[in-house]
């Protein structure tokens, strides 16, 4: 190696220098090496300036807690279908049960998987298309359009119709045998393509493996029920609901919801994806018959009124987010000023990337699904903070709550779900037109968890 490409002694030495000639640099090593980064550089201006009362406040349930799983976008869905039920029937609070499309969503994403495997046949296994159906095919992670798929054809159940077994809220081990069996199904149909079996064959064997994702399900999860009996009583104890349902009917008169008129609006501001284009994802879904799923991406200002119109008609909004960055856990704040990162290194750690440069680079993408259920606006109507209900149990945040910044927004959310009537014309024609194939590995096909 040249020698001038080399970390030589000189070089650790001027490093060294240049560390301790600063003050600053010292009282920052001891108080990290004392009590971490986090605790270091929370701002605990930020967290005073988070509020619980807000302009547009919507009153929902107990919070609901994804326990050791990820299906934060199943909770996200549900938690927005269980408001109206809640408001329809006068309760205080209701549930829906999770474990229901958690099934239906592994039995038909095994199908979805099978029948790509069956459509790329032809490429080496060594492919990087391959390879990314590969790595993580029953993954508990999802979007709007896929919970979307599943209700259209499955409905959706009180949660005492089929209430959450120890895998639903701790599904690693169930995930790790069933990708297990799912990848060795993915061997027999692609040897199945290699010697030239007809496709009656190929489904012969996909069937056949469809009763074993089948069987793994049911074992672990309980069998989906058919139909359940339902009573539902409010806190004065007056009977608002019985009879005997399908989980269809159940949605169709409880839930009332045409699913199909809420799209998925995008903010990813990067060079590649340009602004009023209708977007999907390659391999990205789960109900075969239904399609893959579809976005618009707009300016996050777009997403930031569609959001405020349909709260202020008293509706809550699914939107999706990373999570992970600028989060005063304890605090329940999400803000970009919550962690004074920058300062303590004196360096561009946060301020270094912009939120297309942060796609561009892998430093974010949408991690996590909640609900937006308030906003504070100021004397011309913008927002300036967010109320938003979590799913990780009342215990964490502010009861289950977590209070973002409108800057956080602005930074860290990446989609939102609304009712097509808030888009404008033009919008909605963008949202429409032929969509636009993203890459399988692109950010924008993330999956919230």
């Amino acid at each position: 190696m040249a020698s001038d490409l080399a970390i030589t002694p000189d070089t650790i030495a001027a490093a060294h220098r240049s560390f301790i000639d600063d003050r600053s640099n010292l009282i920052a090593r001891n108080a990290v090496t004392s009590s971490g980064i986090a605790a270091a550089v929370r701002n605990p201006q930020v967290a005073a300036l988070a509020t619980t009362t807000f302009d547009v406040q919507l009153a929902q349930g107990d919070v609901t807690n994804q326990m050791h799983s990820g299906r934060c976008w199943m909770f996200a869905s549900l938690n927005t279908m269980r408001f109206r039920i809640m408001k329809k029937l006068g309760l205080k609070t209701f549930e829906l049960s999770q474990a229901y499309p958690l099934f239906w969503d592994k039995y038909e994403r095994s199908n979805w998987f099978f029948e790509n495997i069956v459509a790329t046949a032809d490429q080496p296994s060594a492919d990087r298309e391959i390879a990314y159906l590969l790595a993580d095919p029953m993954c508990d992670g999802g979007q709007w359009d896929m919970f979307r798929s599943l209700v259209k054809k499955y409905g959706v159940v009180p949660k005492e119709a089929m209430p959450e077994t120890f895998h639903s809220s701790n599904t690693g081990t169930m995930n790790q045998y069933l990708t297990r069996y799912l990848r060795h199904g993915a061997k027999r149909l692609r040897d199945a393509c290699a010697e030239g079996t007809d496709p009656a064959g190929l489904a012969a064997i996909k069937g056949e493996l469809l009763d074993g994702v089948y069987r793994i399900l049911a074992i672990c999860l309980g069998e989906p029920p058919a139909t359940f009996d339902v009573r539902i009583r409010d806190e004065k104890n007056e009977l608002k609901a019985s009879g005997t349902y399908t989980p269809q009917e159940f949605f169709a008169e409880f839930v009332d919801m045409n699913v199909d008129d809420y799209v998925s609006v995008i903010n990813a501001p990067t060079g590649d994806k340009p602004y009023g284009h209708a977007y999907t994802v390659k391999f990205l879904g789960n109900v075969v018959e239904d399609g893959g799923v579809r976005y618009v991406n707009l300016p996050v200002d777009a997403l930031k009124r569609m959001a405020i119109a349909q709260l202020k008609d008293g509706l809550p909004v699914w939107f999706g987010s990373d999570v992970g960055q600028c989060f005063l856990r304890d605090d329940g704040v999400l803000d970009p000023a919550a962690f004074e990162v920058d300062a303590l290194f004196n360096l561009p750690i946060e301020a270094g990337l912009d939120k297309a440069a942060r796609l561009d680079y892998g430093e974010s993408l949408m991690t996590h699904a909640m609900t937006l259920q308030g906003v504070n606006l100021d004397a011309e109507d913008n927002p300036t903070q967010w109320r938003i209900e979590n799913s990780w149990g009342e215990d964490r945040g502010k009861k289950g709550y977590n209070i973002a910044s409108d800057a956080w927004f602005s930074e860290y959310v990446y989609q939102v779900v609304v009712d097509k009537k808030y888009l404008t014309a033009e919008e909605l024609a963008a949202y429409e037109s032929e969509p636009i194939e993203l890459a399988p590995w692109d950010p924008m096909g993330s999956l919230a968890r």
